[in-house]
């Protein structure tokens, strides 16, 4: 990996960390530089062929370099690619996207899941009159300074006064939350949570855990958020509330919504959103805000999505390798606890299941760190990071899945 590592040296010198998103460092010794790809494969600049499963962290759900998601970009290229203008593309991704999420009834698009998760607090903000928001501990939803509170690490740059609007609850423990309603109740605008947890691992929700914090913004006059940048589109064309039937008051879309391209949405109730600019007055703008490219990119993904067959396919890998590294783990006595739903899969390299974040950082990180590293030599490129999550693709068919499975297993004895 020589040219890799030149490239990298050279980004030392000219981006911070020498990269552009902090969890592509963690790849070692250096980060690997990507020339192509297709399917559910990398090609590096290095000659290297990798099954990918991170998936651009769960963006591409029909896999790289779609055929029918590449001809419809090309088709709007010819036609030029920003003008500044509302176009026919944006309205059409609206009217899909609503169609499957019920809890949607106005939307407004915008360039990034950290955009959306901030003018949807801004907005919970403004219909409630209230200023504290309820975040969960472990639950990421992008780097701006309301939402980055943390019990484990304080943000340096981030004032104090808006650190502590911002209270942390530990994920899947309703009494946790409940304590913070009876306390501040009455000051609390909204609750903002990842229905299915995707950057603390892969954690699931608890039986009545969504649906306890529904009853609890109702009963305090809150607003429910659900941030499903991961889940929008992957678990099913109706989003992880759609799986557990709650309906949040705003939804958060991201990554699948663009089909690859940047993009971010904040959706909700007609009320709520009418106060957004310029109906309302609540601020947001933006010169690349429903770009033409996002648009049809992500109106091509739905539309395969509809048919059925991707989703068939990306769940039966995911579960196929979930299954098959859970019975290897018990053949060889492994204290590993592997989670899996729809087409993501995790693992944690622990005794008990995770069910919160605390527990999360107890599992073996630098363990986990080797499985990464063994698996890339072998050619299985997963997350880098514990806390982030695998993903699969209608592109991981049968072949892919039993070479991965097979060099997973290699992996995991090797390490024991």
């Amino acid at each position: 990996m020589e040219t890799s590592k030149r490239l990298f040296e050279e980004a030392l010198t000219l981006f911070p960390g020498g990269v552009h998103s902090p969890v592509r460092s963690k790849v070692k010794p250096y980060p690997f530089y990507v020339e192509r790809a297709e399917g559910a494969k990398l090609y590096t600049v290095d000659g290297l062929e990798l099954l990918d499963y991170c998936m651009a962290y769960g963006a591409l759900i029909l896999g790289h370099r779609n055929p029918r998601i590449h001809q419809f970009i090309r088709d709007q290229l010819e036609k030029g690619w920003i003008y500044g203008t509302p176009t026919r593309l944006e309205v059409e991704l609206a009217k899909r996207i609503m169609r499957h999420f019920k809890s949607i009834e106005k939307i407004r698009f915008v360039n990034s899941g950290c955009e959306a998760t901030m003018l949807a607090v801004r907005v919970a903000r403004a219909y409630t009159g209230r200023d504290v928001i309820v975040k969960f501990d472990g639950c990421y939803h992008g780097a701006n300074d309301v939402l980055l509170a943390s019990k484990h690490l304080k943000p340096q740059g981030v004032l104090d006064c808006i650190l502590n609007k911002t209270l942390i609850a530990r994920y899947n423990d309703y009494s946790d939350v409940e304590f913070l309603f009876r306390k501040y109740g009455n000051n609390i605008a909204c609750v903002m949570v990842e229905p299915i947890a995707a950057n603390m691992g892969l954690v699931l929700p608890s039986e009545d855990f969504l649906k306890g914090l529904r009853e609890l913004c109702d009963s305090y006059g809150s607003l429910l958020i659900f941030d499903e940048v991961v889940t929008g589109f992957r678990v099913g064309l109706d989003g992880a509330q759609g799986l557990y039937c709650i309906r949040p008051d705003i939804t958060i879309l991201g990554k699948i919504i663009g089909g690859g391209f940047p993009i971010g949405a904040v959706g909700g109730r007609r009320d709520v959103m009418s106060l957004i600019s310029p109906e309302g007055n609540v601020p947001n703008a933006g010169t690349f805000n429903a770009h033409p490219i996002s648009m049809a990119a992500g109106l091509a993904t739905i539309s395969v999505l509809e048919e059925g067959k991707p989703y068939e396919t990306a769940n039966r890998a995911a579960k196929s390798i979930a299954d098959e590294i859970r019975d290897e783990s018990h053949r060889l006595n492994v204290n590993i606890q592997v989670t899996n739903i729809t087409s993501m899969f995790h693992i944690f390299f622990t005794e008990k299941p995770v069910k919160n974040y605390e527990e999360a950082l107890k599992s073996n990180t630098m363990l986990y760190e080797r499985f990464h590293e063994e698996l890339l030599k072998m050619g299985v490129f997963i997350p880098p990071s514990q806390f982030e999550v695998c993903f699969t693709s209608s592109s991981h068919d049968e072949e892919i899945v039993s070479l991965s499975v097979d060099k997973m297993k290699k992996v995991l004895r090797s390490l024991k």
